[in-house]
């Protein structure tokens, strides 16, 4: 799958009132499914589960997680079996993104919250190697040490594409930002996002990805003030505001990963913190799939956004 995305230059008129270049890297446009920093953190855990000769692929997410929702596609399209361990309820099988996993063959397995929160704990990996021995395991959201090259490939392509000051990317489980990280090796500066409330724990994450490298790479950051008040809140202004960034340029961002980064390019741009003249690349990560949950939840109003439906044969 060709995974060089375009770049777009975006018009704006806060962008032109500070003598900004904003420019976003459509990652989003991947695949319609296993778009953005999805397909990069998967493609090379994949290819080693099958050079190794595991016979399927085993991965944690909650009950409307794009990196379960592209892993099942990824899986499908490669004939491979798989697995997603769900926090939550069975009844939520039924529900748009996992109706949509099952469909390309993923088989789920639901636990409790306290349950959910061993995964990375290697005693419980363990039982879980030993149940399902022929199966390779991804840890939640893609996010291990082969994600990083993958992730990696995005600084390649920008430099191939342009000249940029600053790249911003949102954060959730940390695999996309110390992939950057490790393959700008301090050419550029790279703001992460944070779209939940624990920037303490997301620094640790990235380091620890980052391995005995991390104290290498210096030009780096996690912005904890725009989080909307956690993972997957936000307010009916943030939507308003997402909403008509969108209808301007064409472009569809989400509350929840996506849409948080934008609003805080746009709120640094009204602080100054961007001197004149600067170049910022926004890395759209996709995940356009967690509209359809939002929607389905009542979180948003589907009529206001394009919510992406999905077939089999995509």
């Amino acid at each position: 799958m060709q995974t060089h995305s375009p770049l777009q230059t975006i018009q704006h008129p806060l962008f032109a009132k500070h003598k900004l270049e904003v420019k976003i890297k459509r990652d989003d446009l991947i695949h319609p499914i296993i778009s953005g920093n999805k397909w990069r953190k998967l493609k090379y855990n994949l290819s080693f589960a099958k050079e190794q000769g595991f016979k399927g692929a085993l991965s944690f997410g909650g009950s409307y997680s794009n990196h379960i929702h592209a892993l099942a596609f990824a899986c499908y399209q490669q004939q491979l079996p798989c697995r997603g361990i769900i926090r939550g309820e069975s009844q939520y099988a039924a529900n748009c993104t996992l109706s949509q996993a099952q469909s390309w063959g993923m088989e789920l397995t639901f636990v409790d919250r306290q349950t959910y929160r061993l995964r990375h704990d290697q005693a419980y990996l363990q039982e879980l190697q030993a149940l399902y021995p022929d199966y390779y395991i991804i840890p939640e959201g893609g996010s291990n040490e082969l994600a990083l090259p993958g992730v990696g490939e995005v600084i390649m392509e920008l430099n191939e594409q342009t000249d940029f000051d600053t790249l911003m990317a949102p954060v959730g489980s940390g695999g996309t930002l110390a992939g950057l990280i490790a393959a700008d090796n301090n050419q550029h500066q790279l703001l992460g996002v944070a779209v939940l409330k624990q920037q303490d724990y997301l620094i640790q994450e990235v380091k620890q990805l980052l391995g005995s490298n991390a104290g290498q790479h210096h030009h780096w950051q996690i912005l904890n003030t725009f989080h909307r008040g956690g993972y997957a809140r936000f307010s009916e202004d943030d939507c308003q505001r997402i909403l008509a960034f969108n209808r301007q340029t064409g472009i569809t961002f989400e509350p929840v990963y996506s849409g948080k980064m934008l609003l805080a390019l746009l709120d640094l741009i009204e602080q100054e913190y961007f001197p004149p003249g600067h170049k910022i690349i926004l890395l759209h990560t996709g995940g356009l799939q967690g509209l359809g949950g939002l929607s389905e939840r009542g979180l948003i109003k589907g009529k206001d956004w394009s919510v992406p439906a999905f077939k089999a044969d995509t």
